[in-house]
């Protein structure tokens, strides 16, 4: 018989796994909710037109297609079939596909919805997301996202409050980071003083390996891509930038006075910056240059959060763009958002030992099963300590206590209650603290209150 399994790139998650998880998702559901953002949800499914065409070629080719349901078959001819043409095949016989982002079905919620939707709007999102690529360490099919964004509000008090949202976060799950913030007016304004506008995303690439290769790889490199030696020369004082971030953006006032746009993007750092600092936000905000990621969507401001003692890629990013639902027809909506990656903050926290070593979702109290007399006397000791808001469950049967004593260590809840003939005659309980292996008598009214200030 076959061994049962799962698909390759996807997981199955234990009660502890779970645990984490959710300690993970309702933190950062509840800063979310602290800064005004309302939660929505879309179908894991989406028209494939909505969804083909949004994330480039090799997005397209990494889009989970479903079947049509019944016949899917039937309307394909012989000669379709023999073309072997997978992308017009697909066409026919699948019009369906899994979301591979939250980002493109929630341009097309605004659209549908814009006649119910009140703007500015700040919408949260918290679900799975799939991806037909190759399974590598760290790397899955099927994880979710945990996105955050505004739309129809050109602010930049928006930014200036999601840098404070990564900060609360970050700081409730006790995790050091460093912020990493650009502009891509400012990368844009660049390229352009050097006359090499089209060569934006070589310039970015090769910046980008500063810390990895050096100043003289990264020229040797420009060079390669084409990139005259006079143009390289005018992009020294940008890749030899130093300073804090009020000194890297003076000199880049200076290196940009040419470009209109590049000094845009200087002036909304700028504000930004004047804005957080209000804040008094604890986390390192850094101006980075080399931080390029998204240069065909975002259009304003890029940010990018590391861990700073664990090696691993980035675990929060985001953006402003400035026409999220013009693919849907509906033009000149700016948004600006962040998504955190709950994946890799899990590995964080599991390297860091960072999770709590109680969950909240963990039963509290254990009431031990001697038989039907003691069963009928527990039960409503069960309905009143469950009403004052601890998770308890009683052993189903009257098994030997040793098996019962194993349950409770196995689950690791911490009290277990022993109730036989001389506990119920002087209407108590005895309380068991599995860790200390101390007991004691407690009167049943004072049940709840003893568990409670543990």
């Amino acid at each position: 018989m076959q061994k049962p399994s799962i698909p390759k790139g996807t997981r199955d998650f234990s009660p502890e796994e779970m645990a984490n998880r959710n300690y993970i998702f309702n933190t950062i559901k509840s800063v979310f909710q602290l800064y005004g953002f309302r939660q929505i949800e879309t179908p894991a499914q989406e028209n494939l037109s909505t969804l083909m065409g949004k994330y480039g070629e090799e997005g397209d080719k990494l889009l989970f297609k479903i079947l049509n349901s019944g016949d899917f078959a039937g309307g394909v001819a012989d000669e379709e079939w023999a073309a072997k043409n997978s992308v017009k095949l697909t066409s026919k016989i699948s019009e369906k596909g899994l979301r591979y982002d939250l980002t493109v079905p929630f341009a097309r919620y605004v659209v549908q919805h814009r006649d119910q939707i009140t703007f500015p709007f700040k919408r949260y999102q918290i679900q799975p997301v799939w991806r037909a690529d190759r399974p590598q360490k760290g790397r899955y099919r099927e994880f979710y996202q945990c996105d955050a964004d505004v739309v129809g509000s050109n602010s930049l008090v928006n930014e200036a409050e999601l840098l404070q949202m990564i900060d609360e976060v970050f700081h409730r799950l006790n995790i050091n980071v460093t912020i990493k913030l650009n502009n891509r007016k400012i990368l844009a304004g660049i390229a352009e003083i050097i006359g090499q506008s089209d060569k934006i995303v070589d310039i970015t690439v090769a910046i980008d390996k500063l810390d990895k290769i050096g100043l003289n790889n990264v020229n040797a490199e420009l060079i390669e891509k084409g990139i005259p030696q006079d143009a390289i020369d005018r992009l020294q004082p940008v890749l030899l930038l130093q300073g804090s971030n009020a000194e890297k953006l003076n000199t880049l006032k200076t290196v940009l006075a040419a470009s209109e746009t590049g000094l845009k993007g200087v002036e909304e750092l700028e504000t930004i910056f004047d804005l957080v600092s209000l804040t008094q936000i604890a986390t390192t905000i850094e101006l980075d240059l080399t931080l390029a990621r998204g240069l065909n969507y975002y259009t304003g401001a890029i940010i990018e959060v590391k861990a700073n003692d664990v090696q691993i890629g980035s675990i929060s990013g985001g953006g402003r763009y400035d026409n999220l639902t013009g693919v849907f027809g509906m033009d000149g909506v700016s948004g600006v958002g962040i998504s955190f990656g709950a994946d890799r903050i899990y590995d964080v926290l599991n390297q860091l030992n960072g999770f709590p070593a109680m969950s909240e979702e963990n039963t509290r109290l254990l009431f031990i099963n001697f038989g039907d007399k003691e069963q009928r006397f527990c039960l409503p000791l069960l309905k009143a300590v469950r009403s004052a808001g601890i998770n308890a469950e009683i052993f189903p049967e009257a098994a030997k206590i040793k098996k019962q004593m194993s349950y409770a260590d196995g689950k690791k809840i911490p009290f277990v209650a022993i109730v036989g003939e001389n506990e119920m005659n002087a209407n108590a309980v005895m309380l068991k603290n599995m860790t200390s292996g101390e007991q004691q008598l407690v009167p049943v009214d004072e049940l709840t209150d003893k568990i409670n200030a543990q």
